[in-house]
């Protein structure tokens, strides 16, 4: 059922088009809301594009498309009957709802779970999300895909869905295997203590890995063709000799691994265990709902890979190239081959992103899979996905195909618009961030809200602050990159996080006023509104209430286009349309009781949809700031 009244009088429009000039039933109905509401509610403004189609004056084409609506039941029962005063100019047709309209669909919103289905009455969805690596730190492009994801999820939970979150962790292969093998080096030496090992040391433990196994080949060569002298070479072959073996060493430790050898598991379990319980707080203090139930690392994919390489050959979809093993993907216009596996044997990120496809699709039941990843990866994943289609991965039981998207993000930018960096050039720590914006937001509260109880502030602080860094990164179209100014994202004017939750604040503090003067219903639910009668006379209550008969339509659309933006403009879409009512319609001050009455519960079901809205963004409400 739909609640919007626009998405309604659209396909009554299309129906009349269709009946009255059924060659054109494809044209665009053209409804919009009206801006001059003593016209009408809505104007329809397909007459004079489908005039030219037909060869009839506009206003004839309008005149057939009245009569149209006039005899269909459905549009009577929400519009009044259109007069022929309706027509207006070369052929503008001026709708009009009935009285009892709105009220009526607010009404059935409210008791309806605000106009959406169920809780996981709809298909299985996976949303891949978060992607953290073993040992080392989340930096501020991880926000992106833990938020993102997380929102996608919410959404797509809101909407029915049977959603399974799934953090694809970076947990084996060889670089995991490089930092394993020296941490096993440093604790056999007596030069750590893998009991108190912390993210920050097992992050410059990785990175001295990989500078241990980096052969400067290249360099050697130069300096011998350069003749740079025996000292430079000697030194050169040196390091060239002790990358080799540092190299080799740590691809015994990755055959360890993958047979599970019991001291090289203990210390790789180490690592994996400092990783995750620090990626798991960062993610609980984004209000990003990412556990280790939802983590699924490369490794629990690893006995896999060779029965799943074994299974793409029997399909005769693969061959030899170069002596790699390749699934051609020509067919999905891309040229570059998919590689399954290396010429020496090794698997690749795209066999685990396989395995990955099938377990969601064939062992979930997921029948829409969303990865919430880089756009950089764009290739990779047309390459996976097309992989999969030819292997029959993405085949449900049922026979049916499920749908793999990439919710591909673009980058977070720095004021001087490039990728956002420290200061020495380093990737911003995500945890850093987090910290940085909850101290943003207490210099705020101290400026702006010195009444505020010095033991709430910490509290507030943090929800202003994940409010205004959820909100930054989610309302910009996900695909583009965008400027990262604390600023901006902090300020309680415009379009912003902490501006939405100051507007539910607002409708708290009506509330507490009435129930104060007690004006609210002493037998509703929580001393409410539910049984006060609604009566939408005013334009600033017109415009409101078809702003939150609007919510259902804007959650479903967000999730067809995994785009967490267009949630976002509707809800500041709706917080600027009750500023607008509450400037304009007293409320607790209202002339006369029924008024009052009528405009709580309009606030109340703004409340009810602004608090729904702000919590499928993953943004915590206050009742106070």
């Amino acid at each position: 059922m739909s609640f919007d009244p626009l998405n309604i009088l659209t396909e009554r429009v299309r129906h009349a088009i269709a009946g009255a000039f059924p060659s054109n039933a494809g044209a665009d109905p053209m409804v919009t809301v009206s801006r001059n509401l003593k016209l009408g509610d809505f104007q329809c403004n397909a007459a004079m594009a489908l005039a030219k189609a037909v060869s009839l004056p506009p206003r004839e084409v309008a005149t057939a498309l009245v009569a149209k609506l006039n005899a269909d039941e459905t549009f009577l029962r929400l519009a009044s009957p259109l007069a022929p005063g309706a027509i207006a100019g070369p052929g503008f047709i001026n709708i009009t709802l009935r009285p009892d309209a709105l009220p009526a669909m607010l009404d059935a919103l409210g008791m309806s779970n605000l106009g959406m289905p169920a809780p996981a009455s709809g298909p299985i969805v996976v949303v891949d999300l978060c992607g953290v690596n073993l040992a080392k730190q989340m930096h501020v492009g991880h926000l992106r895909s833990t938020v993102i994801g997380d929102t996608l999820a919410r959404i797509l939970d809101r909407t029915g869905c049977r959603v399974i979150r799934q953090n694809h962790v970076g947990d084996w292969g060889l670089p995991i295997a490089m930092v394993t093998a020296r941490l096993m080096d440093m604790d056999a030496a007596g030069k750590i203590d893998l009991q108190t090992l912390t993210l920050d040391g097992l992050d410059k433990a990785y990175k001295a890995a990989q500078r241990e196994c980096d052969a400067d080949e290249k360099g050697l060569a130069a300096a011998t063709k350069w003749h740079m002298g025996p000292k430079v070479i000697a030194e050169l072959e040196a390091h060239v000799d002790g990358a080799s073996t540092k190299y080799e060493d740590a691809k015994r430790v990755l055959r360890q691994l993958q047979a599970r050898e019991p001291s090289v598991m203990r210390v790789w379990q180490r690592i994996s265990d400092v990783t995750m319980t620090q990626c798991l707080a960062i993610a609980a203090r984004l209000n990003s709902i990412v556990t280790s139930e939802h983590s699924a690392g490369e490794s629990s994919y690893a006995e896999e890979l060779a029965p799943l390489v074994d299974q793409l050959i029997a399909l005769g979809i693969t061959e030899v190239s170069e002596g790699a093993l390749v699934i051609r993907v020509d067919d999905a216009g891309i040229s570059e081959p998919l590689i399954i596996r290396k010429s020496d044997g090794a698997f690749l990120y795209a066999t685990t992103d396989m395995a990955a496809i099938r377990r969601r699709v064939q062992t979930f039941g997921a029948s829409r899979v969303v990865y919430c990843v880089d756009a950089r990866q764009g290739l990779h994943f047309k390459q996976v996905f097309a992989g999969a289609e030819r292997a029959g991965f993405t085949k449900l039981p049922t026979g049916e195909r499920a749908t793999l998207e990439h919710a591909a993000f673009g980058t977070i930018l720095g004021e001087d618009g490039r990728p956002f960096k420290t200061r020495t050039g380093e990737s911003v720590k995500l945890s850093d961030l987090i910290s940085n914006a909850e101290a943003s937001a207490m210099d705020v509260l101290n400026a702006e809200s010195p009444d505020i109880a010095p033991a709430d502030r910490p509290a507030i602080a943090r929800a202003v602050s994940i409010a205004a860094l959820r909100y930054a990164d989610l309302s910009t179209e996900r695909i583009k990159d965008y400027v990262f100014s604390a600023q901006r994202m902090m300020s309680f004017k415009g379009n912003t996080g902490p501006y939405l939750l100051y507007a539910y604040v607002r409708m708290c503090s009506i509330f507490r006023k009435a129930g104060e003067r007690n004006l609210l219903d002493p037998a509703g639910p929580q001393r409410g509104t539910a049984g006060f009668t609604l009566n939408i006379i005013e334009p600033a209550e017109k415009t409101l209430a078809l702003a939150i008969l609007r919510y259902p339509s804007a959650v479903n659309e967000s999730a067809r286009t995994l785009e967490p933006s267009r949630l976002c403009a509707y809800t500041y879409e709706l917080a600027t349309a009750f500023s607008q009512f509450f400037d304009a319609c007293p409320v607790i001050t209202a002339d006369d009781e029924a008024t009052r009455r009528s405009r709580l519960r309009l606030c109340e079901l703004t409340r009810q949809v602004l608090h729904d809205a702000l919590e499928t963004l993953g943004i915590q409400t206050l009742e106070r700031m």
